[in-house]
């Protein structure tokens, strides 16, 4: 009994993506087949849960990790860089504004901005 529950975990992905509803139906069906008291039930949708969860993070983590990995390698600009380049493209227009009211003969300084 205990070998059939060891299975059911061992597909940790397919109860990743499973609700407590359905690992209650799983062990209700083992319950029905005698593989599993009734008493043991609930221990093991807790588990099941409790597996399927970890599954699930361990994935989610594996995922968003390869998908930054797959990010970095395209070089796509970061939101870093964009708020950076945004800041740096700020900056040289007010340079810019500086320089064109010095060159005009209206020198206006204008307070520094932090890049």
């Amino acid at each position: 009994m205990r070998e059939v529950f060891e299975k059911a975990v061992s597909l940790g992905l397919g109860f990743a993506a499973a609700s407590k509803e359905q690992a209650e139906k799983f062990v209700d069906e083992m319950v029905k087949k005698g593989e599993v008291t009734k008493a043991e039930s609930q221990q093991y949708v807790d588990e099941l849960v409790r597996k399927g969860q970890e599954t699930q993070s361990t994935l989610e983590e594996k995922m968003r990790g390869s998908l930054h990995q797959m990010l970095h390698e395209m070089k796509l600009t970061t939101k870093d860089d964009y708020v950076r380049l945004t800041q740096r493209i700020g900056e040289l227009e007010r340079r810019v504004t500086e320089l064109e009211a010095q060159a005009a003969g209206t020198s206006q300084p204008l307070p520094p901005s932090n890049p």
